[in-house]
């Protein structure tokens, strides 16, 4: 999800940032998610090809394509499967990268720019071909998303992303406002750019599919197993835990933002943002009649970008950047109440928030720290689809399936006062919360 830089002009003063611990995420998405498979804590030592630090949606994938070429593999996880940032996910499952397509060239050079498009083009595929293929219950819905514009700034960006996806080949469509307004059932936007290739899904349920698929076809997974080291050995690496250890020819740290646990280093190249979410009572017939009638996903192209879908049971889940609170949740409400009228007041059911790794290019990124030893971080708040596609090239990677991986690999420096450019992504939230009234769509 991401925050236009001219909001880290706020000025830090009389304002207090709380920080925020995280814990196991009470969300709509863990209360209704199907349980995921039955792990125990890593006890004694084992030996595989590779281990992979972290159980989301990189990782597991990574794990299952391992396991379906023949690899041992082992995932060790610090909490639950899914925990981080993939369980709290929006969930909606878009082609591509943040930058605009001919940014992403200016930044990686074209070749490189074009293979990266090109691969991540076909990312909601793949994922939506996993889900078919095990059978994940994890409400899949392909009906597109919508990049809905605000003001004429908005409408400008989505006319360039338009013609840039298309010149690429994208099968996206720039609707007039009278059919995004129909579309989404709001007269707030002017625009809205569909991509029919996206989706919908219920992320942690997702997270945990491919968890049962990767132990279906062979790998290891290990919850409750906090990494209290990684240290290279004569035969490649080990990775501690308090009762037991993983001996891997090849490591992967795929923790993206949540890099608590052995792996602290790796937070330094990547400045963490909070992203929340309130989910609604179910709507009733009536409303839903109108709101979203064909099922996409939406976010828009505000300064603080929000985000807004319908799970299956008919409720409204709506996001923005920023950790949860009342002035998150009043802001919300003020602009759903914008957005449509007709709701009149709406009941929040459940609240929470996960992290983001935002990278400085806003692109992800496979590092290799030592030799065998990787790290892979920095979706910006776009990681199903990139995720799965990153743990897929992966594993084609180590089994000498493919040459290189289509992300870049070139080693990240640390950011500098990356704490300070945190609290100002926070406060520059939480100031536009409190500041947006009645002309947030002006």
């Amino acid at each position: 999800m991401f925050i236009h830089p001219s909001i880290s002009k706020a000025v830090v003063v009389g304002f207090k940032v709380v920080s925020m611990l995280e814990s196991v995420c009470d969300s709509l998405w863990r209360a209704s998610a199907p349980e995921g498979p039955k792990l125990a804590p890593l006890e004694g030592r084992h030996e595989v090809q590779v281990a992979i630090v972290g159980g989301g949606f990189t990782g597991l994938s990574a794990a299952l394509h391992l396991a379906q070429l023949g690899l041992s593999v082992a995932v060790i996880e610090a909490q639950e499967i899914g925990f981080g940032g993939s369980g709290r996910n929006v969930g909606l499952v878009n082609a591509g990268v943040w930058l605009e397509p001919d940014q992403l060239d200016k930044t990686i050079g074209a070749d490189a720019g074009r293979t990266l498009y090109n691969t991540l083009a076909d990312a909601p595929e793949l994922v939506f071909s996993l889900i078919e293929k095990y059978q994940i219950q994890c409400e899949a819905v392909r009906h597109g998303t919508l990049h809905a514009g605000v003001g004429k700034p908005g409408l400008a960006q989505l006319q360039r992303r338009c013609e840039q996806m298309q010149m690429r080949g994208a099968p996206v469509q720039l609707l007039d406002t009278a059919e995004a307004q129909a579309r989404i059932g709001s007269s707030k936007f002017n625009s809205a750019l569909f991509d029919p290739r996206a989706g919908t899904i219920q992320p942690l349920a997702y997270a945990r599919g491919l968890a049962k698929a990767a132990l279906k076809e062979g790998a290891l997974l290990f919850d409750h197993s906090p990494v209290s080291s990684v240290q290279p050995s004569s035969e490649g690496w080990i990775v501690n835990t308090p009762d037991g250890e993983v001996h891997a020819q090849k490591v992967v740290l795929a923790t993206n933002a949540y890099s608590e646990h052995g792996v602290k280093e790796q937070a330094r190249k990547f400045v963490p943002i909070f992203y929340s979410q309130l989910a609604s009572q179910p709507l009733t017939p009536a409303q839903l009649a109108q709101i979203l009638p064909n099922g996409e996903g939406v976010w828009d192209t505000c300064t603080v970008m929000s985000s807004f879908r319908l799970d299956q049971q008919g409720r409204l889940i709506f996001g923005g950047m920023g950790g949860e609170g009342g002035a998150l949740s009043n802001w919300a409400s003020q602009r759903v109440c914008e957005l449509f009228p007709f709701l009149n007041k709406v009941e929040w059911a459940y609240s929470w928030s996960g992290k983001i790794a935002y990278s400085e290019d806003h692109l992800p990124h496979c590092q290799q720290l030592q030799r065998g030893l990787f790290s892979v971080a920095g979706y910006s708040g776009r990681g199903i689809g990139p995720g799965t596609m990153m743990g897929k090239e992966l594993a084609e990677w180590f089994a000498g399936k493919r040459d290189a991986l289509s992300v870049p690999t070139t080693m990240l420096r640390n950011i500098p006062l990356r704490e300070l450019k945190r609290l100002f992504y926070e406060v520059g939230a939480h100031t536009y919360h409190l500041g947006q009234k009645t002309h947030a769509f002006d």
